[in-house]
């Protein structure tokens, strides 16, 4: 089929989409992957199958860009990621289009990744010199040994990452790589390839070589696969099952990895908390591109002492959500983003509602909006036996529990194979912090629902359980990506026995030293 021109909106056209898809390095005799538009279900275009031997190829291409990459000064490489900031913010409504026409989310979810990859290019520019300066470290003999530990790039990176977030989750975790001296080479997900695309002409215009930042399009088993087996590092955003094969097979490559999986995240509102400030969290907290957000809540707790208030408050918000297709600012929610997302939806609420759940408000799916709208969905009596209780359901659909003590509500939030985000209500923050740290979840919000640690890209963010390994952000976020490599130089001296000196009088002595040296902790 060829693209029908009414699915693209006013900057993105067909021709500009095929002449992206045609700087992909693939086989000429490899069939294409057709990319099709959610608001409408209508093609919009053609990416390629990229078979093994092109994801190699790429990751060769890759290689030998690297090491000229690496021989920049972190400084120099800085100054490319600002230019890179800055081209984000001037084709901020480009990149927006091409967001909203592939994934289908609200333009106000999609500029939060134009918004994050600008925050995020800015603080590792600002940061990874610091971060990548070698250190002195204490050596074996104050005076004597001088240590000296250095960062040093692994090679190339392979990123894998999912639909839900093209732009972000596809360059937000490539920026710090690249800062790092190494060359990456991205696998997007095939449902969305042009965010990565477009994102991919920025990073080689703002100055990094073209080489040193690869895109290979095609399915996860073939093309994905491949790239996890010719790489020096891994990063994958996705499904726990398959990061759970993703770390075996880097494994079994010995190289490591870092993996972001699944959650099934609860938010808790105690009998203190300001109700309309958390109704209002919670809607953005669940609701949030169409609840296929990592970080979304899906599970929420309420004292009840303030459940039916706040219930009210947060089903009428709920109520009042503007679900429609559009490329302006006016809808508050999108689209899932095709038939395997909104079956599984559907699948987990009318599994609830035939095992006694009561839906309060949605629950239905709106073809007349869209092939794959579903209307933001409130349940109670959700209980252990329905999927929606422990399964992620990665669409927008809550459940609403009632609670009788905070004790209770943090134990109803660990209890879940999941730790990647949460969220605590509470007009008493130091009460909310002391709480917050009980929650066995990478990352916890006390009176927002998730934007607050996501964008403090200075602290780590990263799932407990099986919500994942490593963390993205911060200085462990740009570290990942390097091998460290300690140089000590004995300066004077010898640590070994010297010659002529009795082997248990050079015991001695050495016990003696090492007394002393324990009270000069800081001598160098």
């Amino acid at each position: 089929m060829k693209p029908h021109a009414d699915a693209f909106p006013a900057r993105v056209g067909p021709d500009s989409l095929s002449a992206l898809s045609a700087t992909v390095p693939a086989g000429d005799d490899r069939p294409g992957i057709e990319v099709e538009a959610p608001y409408s279900g209508a093609p919009i275009g053609e990416i390629p199958a990229c078979s093994r031997a092109d994801v190699d190829a790429a990751v060769e291409r890759a290689r030998d860009a690297q090491p000229s990459w690496a021989d920049r000064s972190a400084a120099e490489r800085a100054e490319v990621v600002s230019r890179f900031h800055d081209l984000v913010l001037d084709r901020r409504d480009e990149l927006l289009d091409v967001i909203q026409l592939e994934s289908a989310k609200a333009r106000i979810d999609a500029f939060e990744e134009v918004a994050d990859v600008a925050s995020t290019a800015r603080h590792y520019a600002d940061r990874a010199p610091e971060y990548l300066a070698s250190e002195r470290r204490k050596g074996a003999f104050p005076l004597m040994t001088r240590t000296v530990e250095h960062r040093r790039p692994v090679g190339v990176v392979g990123v894998v990452s999912p639909w839900n977030y093209p732009l972000t989750l596809a360059v937000s975790d490539a920026i710090p790589a690249l800062l790092a001296g190494n060359a990456v080479v991205l696998k997007p997900a095939s449902e969305t390839p042009f965010a990565a695309l477009s994102i991919r002409d920025l990073l080689r215009t703002a100055g990094v070589p073209e080489a040193a930042f690869e895109v290979v399009t095609g399915t996860g088993s073939e093309a994905g696969g491949a790239l996890v087996d010719a790489v020096d590092y891994v990063c994958f955003t996705g499904s726990t099952e398959t990061g759970r094969a993703v770390a075996r097979r880097a494994g079994e490559n010995l190289v490591d990895c870092s993996l972001e999986l699944g959650g099934k995240n609860p938010l808790l509102v105690l009998g203190d908390a300001d109700l309309d400030a958390a109704a209002a969290g919670a809607v953005r907290g669940c609701f949030a591109n169409a609840g296929q957000l990592c970080l979304s809540m899906e599970r929420l707790y309420v004292h009840r002492d303030v459940r039916d208030p706040f219930l009210d408050r947060f089903v009428r918000r709920t109520r009042a959500l503007d679900l429609a297709a559009g490329y302006d600012w006016t809808p508050d929610v999108g689209s899932l983003v095709g038939s395997d997302q909104l079956e599984k939806v559907e699948a987990h609420v009318d599994d609830a509602v035939e095992k006694g759940a009561d839906v309060v408000t949605g629950g239905r799916a709106r073809p007349d909006i869209g092939p794959y709208f579903y209307e933001p969905t409130v349940l109670t009596g959700v209980t252990e036996e329905m999927a929606l209780a422990r399964e992620e359901t990665f669409g927008p659909v809550v459940a609403v529990t009632a609670v009788d003590s905070a004790d209770e509500a943090i134990e109803r939030a660990n209890d879940s194979e999941y730790g990647l985000n949460a969220s605590v209500w509470t007009e008493d923050a130091e009460r909310g912090r002391r709480l917050a740290r009980r929650i066995d979840c990478g990352t916890v919000n006390v009176n927002d629902a998730y934007a607050a640690a996501w964008a403090s890209t200075d602290a780590p963010m990263g799932g407990m359980k099986d919500s994942g390994l490593g963390r993205r952000h911060g200085r462990q976020g740009l570290l990942r990506y390097t091998e460290s490599q300690t140089v000590a130089e004995q300066r004077a001296g010898s640590l070994h026995p010297p010659e002529g000196v009795p082997k248990g009088w050079y015991a001695k002595g050495m016990t003696l030293a090492l007394r002393a040296m324990a009270r000069l902790p800081g001598v160098r």
